[in-house]
């Protein structure tokens, strides 16, 4: 029999079995952003450690930049806290950082493979939950919390527990205005917020190899939010275009996509699980309630409370609560009053082109406050060498710099009150974007766009230019 992509990878990376049942693992690359680092930092400090293996730990900072005004100090104390840490910290334990000066700097999960640094086969953390996200590339990808981040910094090893493998085939093809966002949206619909708990997702099929890297950066990414430990995709020509001729590409790329060929998943390795999709039934997908998982297809109304099992009806009441949503009732024409394209969800290259799209001619609606946020200064330097920030600003959105912005609004950018946000990110709970009442519907940047210029939900099948 076979093996997957990510038992290949944990066997390649083991460094013993541990008592407790879990594995050593050794960790190829480790990402370190300002939020989850400065008390690991200051741990091994009162330990007396050093930073294991600094080649193979690189830094941003990206959680609480500002994306208008980068002046130093920052306006808020506790974002310049954490700029003056972990200067301080990657300055003393000699770790490269992509500070707001540096062209490479951008959300963590932008630049990781924007700079070659993510690549097939590798093991990868980041005390981040969206580290999934390079699980695109066919590595296996783990979001870390801060004392992880100390042990992975201290010792380039993480202990970590056996997981099973669920693959699932997305087949067929995608209709026009059907995006890498609203497959993911659909995935974890029917298979919900905990469906992926003790699992790696596998995605395959048609639909998958027919999409860029950056599409299936967006379904990698929020496989967390399906309940999955990680989210990967086999490694393939695709995946080997679009690392060549990176800062941190292999010299000997022939001998490396040799090794990275032999690392995907084998046609007769067993799964522990297979789901089927077909990409025709997917639609426009939107979020309408506290979880990823409580979404719809733009031209479906809201499921009726009978429909829930009796355990999930209390989290589904709570939900319509919240939203100000009705069962039966239909999310098209729903009045927004943000909208907000960016993340390391939705804010590479190809997500602006297809916003901007919808965006090309039109105008923001009134009173819609319209954002586009790139992911990575390389991102926002393409996007204006195309004039993509002209056609948005043009449209009336506020054209920004790069960092991770409204997604979860450890900055400046923040929904205020009871404010209904169209939002190309990757989380609806409550209070996510920076109001403790403020609501989140999750879609694709086009439809965000859609969304911003009609000044409600709509169709962004109608408006694709």
């Amino acid at each position: 029999m076979g093996k997957t992509l990510l038992h290949k990878v944990w066997d390649q990376h083991t460094v013993r079995q541990l008592p407790s049942g879990q594995t050593q693992l050794f960790i190829g690359l480790h990402l370190v952003h300002e939020v989850t680092s400065p008390q690991a930092f200051q741990m091994l400090r009162e330990r007396g450690l050093k930073v294991r293996m600094p080649e193979r730990t690189f830094a941003t900072v990206d959680h609480i930049v500002p994306t208008d005004l980068t002046e130093r100090p920052f306006i808020d104390d506790l974002a310049e806290e954490m700029m003056a840490a972990i200067e301080q910290n990657t300055s003393e334990f000699e770790i490269p950082l992509y500070n707001i000066d540096d062209k490479r700097q951008g959300v963590v999960h932008v630049i990781g493979p924007e700079l070659g640094l993510t690549q097939p086969g590798m093991t990868i953390a980041c005390g981040d939950s969206h580290t999934s996200t390079h699980g695109a590339f066919g590595a296996v990808a783990f979001g870390i919390g801060t004392s992880q981040v100390r042990d992975v910094l201290a010792t380039q090893c993480l202990a970590m527990d056996p997981l099973k493998v669920r693959r699932i085939v997305v087949n067929g093809s995608l209709s026009e205005g059907i995006y890498a966002k609203d497959v993911i949206l659909h995935i974890i619909g029917q298979l919900g917020v905990n469906g992926g708990v003790g699992y790696g997702y596998e995605y395959a099929g048609s639909v998958i190899e027919a999409m860029s890297i950056e599409e299936r950066m967006t379904v990698c990414n929020m496989s967390i939010e399906g309940g999955a430990r990680v989210g990967y995709v086999n490694p393939d020509q695709t995946t080997y275009d679009y690392i060549k001729g990176r800062p941190h590409a292999p010299q000997d790329f022939d001998r490396a996509v040799e090794w990275w060929n032999s690392m995907a998943s084998d046609a007769d390795a067993d799964y522990d699980d297979v789901v089927e999709i077909n990409g025709a039934d997917i639609g426009p997908t939107v979020t309408w309630g506290i979880t990823p998982a409580q979404s719809v297809g733009i031209d479906q109304a809201l499921p009726e409370l009978v429909s829930y099992a009796d355990a999930e009806r209390v989290v589904v009441q709570e939900a319509f609560d919240y939203m100000d949503f009705k069962p039966g009732q239909k999310l098209a024409g729903t009045k927004i009053d943000v909208a907000f394209i960016g993340s390391c969800t939705n804010g590479r290259l190809s997500d602006l082109r297809e916003a901007a799209k919808v965006a090309r001619g039109r105008k923001v609606a009134a009173g819609v406050r319209a954002l586009v946020v790139p992911g990575s200064q390389e991102v926002k330097a393409a996007a204006e060498a195309e004039g993509l920030h002209d056609i948005f600003e043009a449209a009336g959105f506020q054209w920004r710099g790069a960092g991770c912005s409204m997604c979860l609004a450890m900055n400046s950018d923040k929904l205020q009150g009871r404010e209904l946000c169209a939002s190309s990110s990757n989380r609806n709970f409550k209070g996510r974007q920076g109001s403790p009442t403020g609501r989140t519907l999750l879609m694709s940047p086009a439809m965000v766009a859609a969304a911003a210029v009609s000044g409600e939900v709509a169709d962004v099948r109608g408006l694709v230019n």
